[in-house]
């Protein structure tokens, strides 16, 4: 059972027709979940799995610097705090939110060439962005990757060594609250450990039904 039905999922009046308008059937998935569920893992996972055509995978802007491994352009986009609130402030970003006293934000323009071309559009994004992103496009679908429990969760945030004790707290204490908001989503997918493929292969199916379900509906974004 999916809340999707319960959907209207066009947009009416001024807003709609200042908006872009995708190709016909092209979805907009908001693949979410807390710090440390895998969500870079089953993006990787995805991109091995054969598609036509294939996702359109947005790249993030975010202030955050860099971890160890991360490309600019294909990681995130990294640009400095003035520039983001550049970007934000000139309407470029589909959404925009500080997390952990970094901010991330979507480019618009990316995702709406994308779907103007057909293509899937996934975007991994945190939880107060993709509640931005649900107001404002009505037929994005939400799809929330949870871990087996949430030991398992702080287990892999320790193990990555990525931040402080400090930083590790908050993301921990954030974790809980992230997904006690499950429910605001379509779907709910448990990413178990070293399962990976296995929660990618779900979400591509996931995908499959919903093309199956809306047909030729256009996104508008």
């Amino acid at each position: 059972m999916t809340k999707r039905a319960a959907r209207t999922g066009w947009q009416h009046g001024d807003a709609a027709d200042r908006a872009s308008a995708g190709a016909p059937g092209a979805l907009l998935v908001i693949i979410s979940g807390p710090s440390g569920v895998g969500k870079d893992t089953i993006i990787d996972a995805l991109r091995e799995r054969p598609r036509d055509p294939e996702y359109h995978y947005v790249v993030t802007c975010t202030t955050r610097p860099p971890r160890p491994g991360e490309v600019d352009g294909v990681s995130y986009q990294f640009v400095s705090r003035e520039r983001f609130l550049e970007l934000r402030d000139a309407g470029e970003l589909l959404e925009a939110n500080e997390v952990h006293g970094n901010w991330y934000g979507t480019p618009r323009v990316q995702v709406r060439d994308a779907l103007a071309a057909g293509h899937d559009v996934i975007l991994k994004i945190d939880v107060q962005g993709a509640q931005v992103v649900k107001e404002r496009v009505s037929d994005a679908l939400l799809i929330f990757v949870v871990p087996p429990s949430l030991e398992a969760l702080f287990g892999r945030l320790k193990s990555r060594a990525t931040e402080s004790a400090d930083e590790l707290e908050i993301r921990q204490r954030n974790a809980a609250i992230e997904i006690a908001r499950q429910d605001d989503y379509d779907y709910v997918v448990v990413n178990e450990t070293g399962q990976v493929e296995r929660t990618a292969v779900r979400i591509d199916e996931i995908i499959a039904a919903e093309h199956a379900r809306w047909g030729e509906r256009r996104v508008v974004v």
